[in-house]
This record gives C-alpha cells, structure tokens and sequence, in this order.
C-alpha cells in the first residue's frame, strides 16, 4: 500500500512538472467608472494589480466601457478608450452601450482603440463586412501559449442603429470555429457581452447554450452585461467567469496547459476586489486618469443628511431610498398618477454629505425624457408581475406593491392607487421615461403597448430632474421604503 500511494506520489509530481501556467484577467461593464469609490475600484488600483501579478498576462473586457460618468460621457467614450489604452488592453468586444452615442459614436472609438475589438457577429450593414479594426477573433502568444480569442458583441443596442447589423451569435460563432482550430490554439477563450444569468432584461439567455453546443472546443467564457460576479461556474468542461461592473473588480483565470503536448488541462477563477488598501494604486496611471477628469463638475449644489441607497435595508422591502426619490421626482415633474423609474437607470449609492454635479451624472448619466400616456390596471399587473422577481427593475411612485414570492414565482399580487386596489379595467394616466418605452432592455413589457400614444412631458431628463431636486429638498434624507412588500 505504501509503495502504490508513493507512486502516485510521484506520478502526480512529475505531472506537474509538464504543466504550463497563464493568467488571463478580465473585467466588463466598467461604464467609465475610472477613480475609486468608498476607497474601491478604478483604473489606478487595476493598474498596480497587473503590475504586481504574474508576467505576462492577457488583459480583456466585455464591454460596455463607453458611457456611465461624465468623463466617459462627455467625450462619448473616447476617455474610456485612452484608459484602456494606457494599461495595455489586447481585446475587448462590444455592449450595448458603446452604442449610447448613435451611430456617429461608434466609429470614433473604434478608430481609438489600440488593441482589436473582438466581435464576429457585428457587420457593416451595407457591406456584410466587418468594420474597421473589428475582428472575428484574434490569436495571442502569451509566453509561448497560443490562446485564441473570439468576440461576441452584444446585439441589442441602446439606441437603433442603421449602420451596423449583428449576425446571431451562436451562428456566427460556428461559422469562426473552425478557421480558429485551424490554426491549432491551446486554448480558445469568447468574450460576450452577455450573461450566463441575466434576470434584468427580459430575454432567455444564450450564453450557456456555447458549451452546450460547442462541448469540448471553448475553454472559457468571459461574460458581462448583467453587472453579475460568476466564479467557477464549469459547464461540459467550459469555464464561465464574469466579474460585475464599475471597475471595483477583476476577473484572475489562471489556465493549465500542457507544457509537453500544449493541450488545455485546466482552468481556474479568482475575483479580485480592487480595495485600495489592499492593492494600491499605479501612480502614473493615477495620474493620467486624473488628468482626465471633467473640470467645472465638483461644485457643491446640495447636501445629504444621510446615505441614500439604491437597495433597501429591509429585505421585504423591494424599493430603495434613492430610487423612490428618483420616481417621485418624475411623478411631480409629468403630473401623473403613477411614475415608474427603472432601477437599472440608478448606478450608484447617492453617499452621505455634500452632492456635486459629478456625484448625480455617476448616479444617473443618461438623462433620458420622460413620457405619459394612458394605461390599464390589466398591463399595470402585467408589468409589475413580470419584473419583480429575482429582483424588481421599477421603482414606483403613486403606486404600492404586495406580493409572495413562491418558489420563484409571484403570488397573491395587489397593486394599490390611493389607497384603492387596482381592477383590470381602471385606468391611469402613466409616465416614465422614452428609453423604457421602446422596449430596451428592462423595457420590454412595453412592448405589449407600443401602439398606445405616447405624449412627450418637457424637455427636460431625468439628470436635470435629479439635479434640480436635490437642489429643491436638501438637504436630502432617506425617504421611508416599503412601496413594494414582499410577503412570506
């Protein structure tokens, strides 16, 4: 017995000695969040976590990098662009938002980019070709480690595009396969942007569906979109890893190879939290993404009492603090009867003590406007239903929610106006705003309403209404939660 455990002793020891180790980070959904928050995060921290780790590495992202602060916004995306750049990306492929700025937004950035944008499914929609500096996917020597990269880019922008179409992804992955094996890569890695558990916007996923489909011939999946941290997560042997949003993570795969035959063995995740305190930050990089900063936003133009959160302290409680401000500022400002904001609008914590500019366009860049229209108590349940589990995507104003959570599934909905439960025939005059409407993303339920007139309130966005309230009601306290009860 002594003598068989020292031979598989030895047996495993002289695999090691064959084993070829690569680390291959990853990040998605940074969403031009390029300095810390609450001591967290930014491109100075991932900066010095690259510098101190394992030389070399292979750096991607998933995208969706263009638009969420001001800096990313006011220069549509081209800051975030320089950044990347900086820290010395080598392929990144395409979100949703990258389209926030139009068509005409598009091709700047792309133009800017120093590294290849992956995306084999994203075309020219005259010529059926790729545009410029898009790739299929892209082959990397990583100290002698051949690892092939293919791009998927996400194919529901946020704003309609005529100049770009997108192929299926699955369908344009098989067709790219091939030509990829061809050339005999150690390992074949995708980046989507896209999740393996998207509960936000209403489409059946189809990211597991590539190790269902390509079982054994793609290593590993990075994926984005959905803000979800996913760590190990091995399906058919293919490993899925996506690390939230904001820049206040990196994704570390460590992958085994081969180091005779250079055949994939293994794979493994680590999530890495940027907390300054534990790794720093690079101080050229620091420097650089300060100089970057959008000047004349630091002013003070208001003051919270109090931390306003986007999730509520009490679990049954489904609406949070600074969203319930949010849709009521938009209720006063349409003079409906009910308002709904979409959570996914509110990015970050709105913290304790002094509000500036740039404080409330991290908040909400997006300044979409807001809209009215006449609605049923049958769609109000219809909404309401299909967006409140795992997690609510509305916050409501002049409405209250209650509802059980059974196995998934919600049960025994009550909806309440003035204190009158809704009937299917009543009807309300209804706003939110002209993003959610055309039935992007978490907006899809209002696809059921498309032909119902629509009657635009004002010129003004929801940042200018943010803006202007806390001017109005600081300084700021919590409002009390509890518009949406979840009942055992």
């Amino acid at each position: 017995m002594k003598k068989l455990l020292l031979v598989l002793v030895l047996l495993f020891s002289v695999a090691g000695l064959f084993a070829k180790t690569t680390t291959i980070y990853h990040t998605s959904d940074t969403h031009g969040f390029y300095y810390p928050k609450d001591n967290r995060g930014g491109f100075a921290a991932l900066a010095n976590v690259l510098k101190n780790g394992p030389q070399p590495y292979l750096l991607l992202d998933s995208g969706d990098f263009s638009n969420g602060t001001a800096e990313a916004k006011n220069s549509k995306g081209i800051k975030s662009v320089q950044l990347m750049n900086k820290l010395g990306y080598q392929a990144s492929t395409i979100g949703n938002h990258e389209f926030d700025f139009y068509d005409a937004g598009v091709e700047p950035m792309l133009k800017a980019m120093e590294f290849p944008v992956l995306a084999a499914n994203f075309v020219d929609a005259k010529t059926g070709k790729l545009p410029p500096n898009v790739k299929p996917y892209e082959i990397f020597d990583v100290d002698g480690v051949k690892i092939a990269v293919i791009g998927l880019a996400n194919a529901h922008p946020t704003r309609a595009t005529k100049q770009y179409k997108f192929i299926k992804p699955l369908k344009a992955l098989k067709k790219v396969l091939p030509e990829v094996e061809a050339q005999h890569p150690n390992v074949v890695a995708v980046i989507v942007h896209d999740s393996l558990q998207d509960d936000k916007h209403g489409m059946k996923p189809y990211v597991k569906q590539i190790a269902q489909k390509f079982k054994g011939r793609v290593n590993l999946v990075f994926g984005g979109h959905a803000h979800k941290i996913i760590q190990n997560e091995i399906i058919k042997d293919t490993l899925f890893t996506e690390s939230g949003c904001y820049l206040q993570n990196v994704s570390k795969v460590t992958v085994e190879t081969d180091d005779q035959t250079g055949k994939f063995v293994s794979a493994k995740s680590e999530l890495i939290a940027l907390n300054i305190a534990q790794v720093g930050e690079d101080k050229e990089v620091k420097e650089y993404a300060l100089s970057l900063m959008e000047p004349g936003l630091g002013e003070e133009i208001g003051y919270a009492s109090e931390k306003l959160t986007l999730v509520p302290e009490n679990p049954q409680h489904k609406d949070g603090p600074l969203n319930i401000f949010i849709a009521d500022l938009g209720r006063e400002y349409t003079g409906t009867q009910i308002f709904a904001h979409n959570n996914g609008a509110s990015r970050v914590d709105l913290e304790k003590g002094k509000i500036t500019r740039h404080d409330l366009v991290d908040i909400n860049p997006f300044d979409n406007k807001v809209v009215r229209f006449t609605v049923d108590g049958k769609f109000l349940k219809f909404l309401v239903e299909h967006t409140l589990l795992p997690r609510s995507l509305y916050t409501y104003s002049g409405m209250t929610i209650t509802y059980r959570n059974h196995k998934g599934k919600v049960k025994d909905l009550k909806l309440f106006v003035d204190g009158k439960e809704v009937q299917d025939t009543d009807t309300f005059i209804f706003g939110t705003n002209d993003y959610v409407i055309t039935g992007n993303m978490e907006g899809w339920p209002f696809l059921r309403i498309k032909d119902t007139p629509k009657e635009k309130v004002g010129d003004k966005g929801m940042g200018t209404l943010l803006e202007e309230g806390v001017k109005k009601y600081s300084p700021l306290t919590a409002p009390t939660t509890g518009r949406i009860v979840e009942y055992k």
